[in-house]
């Protein structure tokens, strides 16, 4: 259980990257007045809780439902997390968690960027919602609760690193904030190979 926990933390944490996010978020508000910013951080963080949580309590179902088994998903999730592992390292923008050019042009004209880029994709993105399910798709009820307190824990230290964007900033600056992500970027690809292996080991087992 102490091992799943601390897994769970260290693949979150790289995936949803809350110091990663401090940046992002300040530019994203720039302008705003201290309490917008502060609206923004909490609605932005609790619809991509919204959003994780449902997928951790329902991810089962949804799996059952489209008939994918356990050890496929770990493969596959495996390897999409290895994917956004190498744009880290390389600081390539990444499909997973950059907009495109019409999402762009869309959130030029609205104001609050509480629900999109901020819950999603930057915080509820593909890269996080493949962790939880990975991490709650088949484990016991005590194991999805330890899952989903970490999950909480994870989101917590993201709303706070949300709120302490401009002193995050003036502290990292935006080449320490890119270096952390490097290094998470190394973690999360050693991670991605263990759940491929484990995919397969399972695989082979169940076959």
């Amino acid at each position: 259980m102490l091992e799943l926990s601390f897994n769970a933390f260290v693949t979150l944490m790289v995936v949803v990257d809350p110091v990663g996010l401090a940046p992002i978020f300040a530019a994203l508000t720039r302008g705003n007045s201290p309490k917008r910013k502060r609206a923004l951080a909490v609605r932005g963080t609790v619809i991509g809780a919204g959003i994780l949580f449902l997928f951790a309590l329902a991810g089962d179902v949804l799996l059952q439902a489209l008939g994918i088994g356990i050890p496929a998903f770990r493969i596959a999730g495996g390897a999409l997390l290895f994917l956004l592992a190498l744009d880290m390292i390389f600081a390539r923008p990444s499909g997973m968690r950059s907009r495109t050019v019409r999402e762009q042009e869309e959130d030029s004209y609205e104001e609050d960027i509480s629900v999109f880029p901020l819950a999603i994709p930057l915080i509820a993105g593909p890269g996080a919602i493949t962790t939880v399910l990975l991490y709650t798709g088949g484990r016991s009820i005590p194991e999805v609760a330890a899952v989903l307190g970490v999950l909480a824990g994870v989101l917590l230290l993201t709303l706070v690193s949300l709120l302490l964007a401009p002193r995050i900033m003036a502290l990292f600056g935006e080449t320490g904030a890119n270096v952390i992500s490097r290094v998470l970027g190394v973690l999360l690809a050693a991670l991605a190979v263990q759940f491929v292996l484990d995919g397969l080991a399972a695989s082979a087992l169940s076959g």
